[in-house]
């Protein structure tokens, strides 16, 4: 089995970084990502555990996300993430299930803090109060004009939101972030991973 390149990140320009903030956004592209995909109803779906829209925390720190009907994104830790995926491999072989390596081919983005929602809603029309979008909410929508993968976990922290986009539209949309937040006084993260 060959060995995967060293992952470099889709934010190529370097800017100011600061350990703490309001409100944040850091760049998580590095951080281990799968997508797996398998019939609804079917076994690997229980084993996912997460229906479409929803997400829980697996073992070792691993996290699922219903993102669509019969498809999951999983990440977290490479070794929790490769037990989720790997338990997918006891499912009857009679159930089409594929899980992709996500992680050089996605960009991840966390934006933490009080005022995330109010940023958000300035790049989303989705409706950010946490009656719509509650701890563990998992949406499809545009974030800046790009097609994204949003997942709102909160852990012990503020308002974290969990932004996936090809890799391809993540220095655009990382700037258009950045954009949105100035006026709530965001601060950039340092990197993940």
């Amino acid at each position: 089995m060959a060995e995967s390149p060293a992952f470099e990140s889709p934010v190529v320009r370097s800017y100011e970084s600061s350990s703490g903030g309001p409100l944040m956004l850091t760049d998580a592209s590095a951080t281990t990502k799968w997508l797996v995909r398998a019939e609804t109803g079917g076994a690997a779906a229980d084993r996912m555990d997460a229906p479409f829209g929803s997400s829980r925390t697996a073992g070792g720190g691993a996290f699922v996300m219903g993102s669509r009907p019969g498809e999951w994104i999983v990440t977290g830790p490479a070794d929790a993430v490769a037990e989720v995926v790997a338990g997918l491999d006891g499912v009857d072989s009679s159930e089409f299930v594929t899980a992709l390596d996500w992680t050089h081919g996605r960009a991840l983005f966390l934006v933490t803090g009080t005022d995330a929602p109010r940023m958000l809603e300035k790049v989303c029309s989705l409706d950010w109060s946490d009656a719509m979008t509650p701890n563990g909410a998992v949406a499809s929508a545009s974030v800046a004009k790009v097609t994204c993968d949003i997942a709102r976990y909160d852990g012990d922290s503020a308002p974290t939101y969990m932004i996936f986009c090809d890799r391809s539209f993540g220095q655009y949309l990382f700037d258009a972030l950045i954009d949105a937040g100035d006026e709530f006084g965001l601060a950039v993260g340092l990197p993940n991973g």
